[in-house]
């Protein structure tokens, strides 16, 4: 992406950018950068101030980690979405550690983050706008952690799964076992015996291409 693009990008996602001062808006475009990518690529690592990062291709996954290195999906940013946790500087009321991968090869747009913290101090829009968004995400990450607290295994699965298809178009997830523990916040184990079963139910197919789901009505009469 060149100059004048980056600069379309944050008139469209900046709602206080058109209130900036000339040289806050040079300030603006000379710390930001288009960066790629690749995918597994650790793009946050919870600590540091990467910035604001916007997603032009790919897609990025936030999750947590226990004190036994366990990760729990918070949830993934698709292109022409944004991700503001990764701009831990600006959200000081923000505790916990969030990290980023890139899911796929993924083309970014990364905003400086001590750039957009020295705006947010003196302009409050900027300030408004951060924790707006950030908090906008906050409903994705309660139904995450009310699946693991309060649903079967069963049910979270059966969710997962039509959540996927639904969005890929596809009636193939085409993740391994492990990827979808990942996601679910569970065991590689625990995921491939729930597959398992509902394989022997006529429910999905599993193949090495990833699960097929055969009986959507079934599947969803396990999210009730």
């Amino acid at each position: 992406m060149n100059r004048s693009e980056i600069e379309l990008l944050f008139q469209n996602n900046f709602p206080f950018y058109d209130k900036l001062t000339e040289a806050e808006r040079e300030t603006f475009l000379r710390t930001s950068q288009f960066v790629k990518f690749p995918k597994g690529m650790n793009v946050h690592d919870g600590a540091e101030c990467t910035g604001i990062i916007f997603v032009k291709s790919g897609c990025l996954r936030l999750y947590i980690l226990s004190d036994e290195g366990k990760e729990i999906t918070l949830y993934r940013i698709f292109p022409g979405e944004m991700c503001m946790l990764s701009a831990s500087c600006v959200l000081s009321t923000i505790t916990f550690d969030v990290y980023v991968d890139s899911e796929e090869d993924s083309e970014c747009v990364v905003v400086g983050g001590c750039a957009y913290e020295a705006l947010a101090l003196r302009m409050p829009e900027a300030k408004i706008f951060a924790l707006e968004t950030a908090l906008s995400r906050f409903s994705d990450v309660m139904w995450v952690m009310q699946q693991i607290l309060f649903m079967s295994m069963d049910k979270r699965l059966a969710i997962f799964l039509l959540d996927e298809t639904a969005k890929t178009g596809s009636d193939t997830v085409a993740l391994t076992h492990e990827q979808i523990a990942k996601y679910m916040g569970s065991a590689r184990e625990v995921v491939s015996r729930m597959l398992k079963y509902f394989a022997s139910e006529g429910i999905v197919e599993v193949s090495r291409r990833g699960v097929k789901l055969v009986d959507k009505k079934r599947l969803r009469d396990l999210t009730r």
